[in-house]
């Protein structure tokens, strides 16, 4: 599966979820760290969850294991680490705390419509 697929799945079930403002941002020119960053907010850690848990779900489905998970008890910010696609869920008052997005500005924005 490619990456572009790999974020395509994810991001439906974002949506479906009804995360907010998810943003695709394409970093594999500026980092070695990863290929991309897909960022979602949800409202309550109980939302948060339930993103990231569906975003689990639906790759397993496709076959896909994420290598890491990080801060899923805290449910504040929980990353989703799939290697070339890391996926940051955010309750939103964390998301804007770390501005994730203007730390990647050098990044090329792909609009997440397009991949629904």
């Amino acid at each position: 599966m490619s990456d572009l697929e790999t974020i395509k799945t994810a991001v439906k079930a974002l949506d479906g979820k009804k995360a907010k403002d998810i943003k695709v941002i394409k970093i594999e020119d500026l980092s070695s760290l990863t290929n991309y960053f897909v960022l979602a907010s949800g409202s309550s850690s109980t939302q948060v969850k339930a993103l990231a848990d569906e975003i689990e779900i639906k790759l397993r489905a496709v076959g896909l294991e994420p290598k890491r998970t990080e801060g899923y008890n805290g449910a504040n910010w929980i990353v989703l680490d799939y290697i070339d696609v890391i996926f940051h869920i955010f309750h939103d008052e964390t998301r804007d705390f770390y501005d994730l997005e203007r730390l990647w500005t050098d990044g090329e924005i792909i609009p997440a419509e397009e991949l629904i």
